[in-house]
């Protein structure tokens, strides 16, 4: 995908990779220079990093990690065994269970009068986030795809609602889930009888075709600064390539919206210049970005921000391939082509795993028999890492 780049002064919106990412994307480039031997300064190594936000109502989920010195190897240093909750300044909590690589908080009801913030503890450290009061988020207004010509990409503009406040600028995130439809490269309508020695009808033996999903990684972060009434109207959160298989049938995307402060806002952007200006000369150490995380206990820093919101909007977009110029590449036809087969070069192609696609029989008029057989992985979308229950929420074409 094709992001706009952080230091633009047109650029009002700025993707961002979560930090675990980026630290290793950071290891991961120093591989590139071999007489080089960066390292981080000591007081960069072993500092705690959090990704996660406080949502009302929802399960939230934080990751903690420590940063690494580039010799340590490529890899990202999880943090297990620690005690996460969420508390309130009204004296409420809501503790965090470990999970998969992460540890998962489902808050009540959040009040809007009420600071939160996420308390851990880990190593013999505590650390807080500092207390805010939820933000609430509008809904959004629309999400549409644009392909401005037919060699451009297809570009994803979003448009919240009118502001609650039109006379302060308003800062947003943005994520989203992707689905798309998987159709297999060769379909078949029939099966080879071994009884009858020909071809039988059934279009069902496999599925016509399949779906996948896919959480981007990525978070886009916009403001209103330069939109009339501070009203963000068509802000690019993403593109699809239109060569992409994704968007070669249908696509579809669940975007959701988050109101956020300046101040998280202010850390997205300076973790985008980071990551953007990897291996830079200038490009600035971990420590030295913006937090609001710190530790009660000693001197230690951290990394990342814990943000808290209200609410979150969700908005479903479809696209369909029609709409577009989608650039398909051009594949040979890989089926086994086979002229006035025998009933036992037939049984031999069947061993051998293949399934009969197509059985065009002119012997009767002085042609050929002509067939041809392709693999099961050609023929069932759920080799293509599919599966084949049609999502509730899908809109199948009129």
């Amino acid at each position: 995908m094709k992001e706009k780049e952080c230091g633009s002064s047109k650029a009002w919106g700025v993707k961002v990779l979560p930090f675990y990412l980026f630290t290793f994307l950071l290891f991961a480039l120093s591989g590139c220079i071999e007489e080089y031997e960066a390292d981080f300064p000591t007081e960069d190594t072993d500092l705690l990093t959090v990704e996660g936000t406080i949502c009302s109502e929802k399960v939230n989920r934080f990751i903690l990690s420590r940063t690494q010195s580039l010799k340590s190897g490529n890899t990202i240093q999880l943090v297990t065994g620690a005690l996460l909750s969420v508390r309130g300044s009204d004296g409420s909590e809501y503790p965090a269970q470990a999970a998969d690589g992460y540890y998962a908080c489902t808050t009540g009801a959040l009040n809007p009068d009420v600071e939160y913030y996420l308390h851990i503890e880990t190593n013999g450290e505590v650390y807080e986030s500092e207390p805010q009061k939820p933000l609430r988020t509008e809904e959004i207004a629309d999400v549409r795809g644009v392909q401005y010509t037919p060699e451009n990409n297809i570009d994803i503009l979003v448009t919240p609602e009118a502001p609650f406040e039109s006379d302060k600028v308003n800062y947003y995130s943005w994520t989203y889930d992707e689905t798309w439809e998987v159709r297999p490269d060769y379909t078949t309508i029939f099966y080879y009888d071994i009884s009858s020695m020909g071809p039988v009808y059934d279009p069902n033996q496999f599925p016509e075709r399949g779906w996948r999903d896919v959480r981007s990684t990525m978070t886009m972060v916009g403001g209103s600064q330069n939109y009339e009434g501070e009203h963000i109207q068509k802000l690019k959160i993403y593109d699809i390539d239109a060569s992409n298989e994704r968007i070669y049938y249908k696509y579809s995307a669940l975007v959701h919206q988050r109101a956020i402060s300046k101040a998280e806002y202010e850390y997205e952007l300076a973790r985008c210049q980071a990551s953007s200006e990897m291996g830079g000369l200038f490009t600035p150490q971990p420590s030295f970005l913006p937090t609001n995380i710190h530790c009660l206990t000693s001197s230690k820093r951290a990394i990342g921000f814990v943000g808290c919101s209200l609410n979150m909007s969700e908005y479903r977009f479809f696209l369909s391939a029609k709409d577009f110029h989608i650039r398909r590449p051009v594949k040979s036809d890989t089926r086994l082509w086979v002229e006035n087969p025998t009933h036992k070069a037939c049984l031999q192609l069947l061993d051998d795993g293949r399934f009969l696609c197509v059985w065009e029989d002119e012997r009767d008029i002085g042609g050929p028999l002509l067939t041809a057989w392709a693999y099961g992985y050609q023929l069932d979308v759920r080799y293509k890492g599919a599966y084949i229950e049609k999502p509730d929420f899908w809109e199948d074409e009129e």
